[in-house]
């Protein structure tokens, strides 16, 4: 597909409304009250690339959808091998990719390779809820790291240092990080890749988001540095960047095979219990391989409702907001407002119509508090509908 104007596609014209009531839940459309804009899950408001779509309709109009093997459909697993060898320079073969249904069971199934009963694993804090939950399911504890909360700011290593014990096991890497649009520089992944090699931990790398990110930051991956190729697994899928939250499409994948194959046995996918549904990799493999042009319009209208975004809610009393390096979700300080997050939320949803999601410890950790997320993956005329709509609320 060769569009003259590769953000065409992201015109509000493009927002399909009536499908959106029906079908976007999840804190979405479907979900609230109609009338009320919601901000909220970081999933996108317009359809996925047509390439996309086509691929499914071709694969399904033969009318065969058998089973898939355990680790998922070869070209699949090549494509996932190509794209990440040209784009992240992950020297990745497709014997280390394993497929599975979304990148939140790719987290709870690395979780379960490498954690047992008693042990620890880093987790961020401010980070998504995901991280918890998949380390406390495996009856080991979570040891919170505070993460800068200005998106430029470095983490400090020194307390990475202190908190790790003989039972630290894993790390988990979240990059870019959602909520606060941080992206990692080399140097800083070398400090973790240092501190993890000196320990001998796993790195679980959530790169779901890294094809999200804003001029100048540039993306490295973890697992393209070569201290740390050999203990890193990297998680990832198909939801933010292309739009196919539905389809559960992920994939746990290492330059060290044999990492794989412990979270492919710890996965329970060859009993059958769990799985990546064929249709989802169709649709993923068409996203590596034809939707790039696509992204690329998404990421450019991602740039100006970036900008759109934290200009509005500076100019909004009370707020201050810094602009994310990746991701495309705002997080922003409201304490000036002399509300914490749940009242500030509350008074947007029932005086605003507007809903968005507050900093609770039980979404990002405790250091989220006195935050609130906003997503801007929608159309102009929507996000100025609810930043106006926003201001209109606190100058009331």
């Amino acid at each position: 597909m060769k569009l003259a104007d590769p953000t065409a596609l992201f015109d509000h014209a493009h927002v399909r409304m009536e499908l959106l009531r029906q079908r976007a839940f999840n804190l979405r459309w479907a979900s609230v009250e109609e009338g009320v804009i919601p901000l909220t899950a970081a999933d996108p408001d317009f359809p996925c690339a047509p390439e996309i779509a086509e691929a499914i309709a071709r694969y399904a109009s033969d009318r065969y959808l058998s089973y898939a093997p355990a680790e998922g459909l070869l070209f699949f697993r090549e494509a996932m091998a190509e794209f990440y060898t040209a784009r992240r320079d992950v020297k990745l073969q497709a014997a280390g990719v394993m497929a599975c249904d979304s990148a939140a069971f790719g987290i709870m199934a690395v979780c379960k390779a490498f954690l047992n009963a008693g042990d620890e694993a880093i987790v961020f804090n401010p980070v998504d809820f995901l991280f918890k939950h998949c380390v406390e399911s495996c009856n080991a504890t979570p040891v919170l790291w505070d993460m800068p909360l200005m998106p430029d700011e470095s983490p400090d290593f020194d307390q990475l240092k202190d908190m790790i014990s003989e039972r630290t096991k894993l790390i988990c890497l979240c990059n870019p990080l959602n909520p606060t649009g941080k992206v990692f520089t080399r140097d800083e992944l070398k400090q973790l890749a240092a501190i993890a090699d000196q320990h001998n931990l796993i790195i679980l790398s959530d790169e779901i988001w890294s094809d999200i990110v804003f001029e100048p930051s540039r993306y490295v991956s973890i697992a393209s540095l070569p201290e740390a190729e050999a203990r890193t697994v990297v998680v990832t899928g198909f939801s933010k960047s292309y739009g196919l939250a539905g389809l559960r499409a992920g994939a746990v994948f290492s330059v060290n095979e044999k990492l794989v194959e412990k979270v492919l046995n710890a996965s329970d996918q060859r009993s059958t219990v769990h799985g990546c549904n064929v249709l989802a990799q169709v649709a993923a493999t068409a996203a590596l391989t034809q939707a790039q042009p696509w992204l690329s319009g998404f990421i450019e209208h991602l740039h100006e409702m970036r900008s759109l975004t934290v200009a509005g809610l500076n100019a909004t009393p009370g707020i201050q907001c810094a602009a994310p390096q990746g991701c495309y979700v705002a997080f922003a300080n409201i304490e000036a407002t002399n509300m914490n997050a749940e009242q500030l939320c509350q008074k947007w949803l029932s005086e605003a119509a507007v809903a968005v999601v507050p900093g609770l410890p039980r979404w990002f950790g405790s250091r989220a508090e006195g935050h609130i997320r906003i997503s801007f993956a929608t159309s102009k005329t929507i996000m100025e509908e609810a930043l106006d709509r926003i201001k209109n609320c606190m100058h009331s």
